[in-house]
């Protein structure tokens, strides 16, 4: 049986990641940034986006009758 093997960065509000040591990808929650082929240049891709923060679903105020 074959394991998977993960390495999993958190930089600047962004996941860089790496399976089974394919590409290294600069992603968050929804998105795929960009592939690399080494860690430092994902590290640097990463760097050099706005730091990010996931945003939340905006709730309707309630109107008070």
């Amino acid at each position: 049986m074959h394991t998977a093997l993960l390495s999993k960065t958190h930089f600047n509000g962004y996941d860089v990641i790496n399976v089974n040591n394919g590409p290294w990808r600069v992603c968050t929650h929804h998105d795929r940034l960009g592939s690399f082929s080494t860690r430092e240049e994902a590290m640097a891709f990463a760097a050099s986006l706005p730091a990010y923060q996931e945003r939340t679903a905006l709730v309707p105020a309630t109107k008070a009758h």
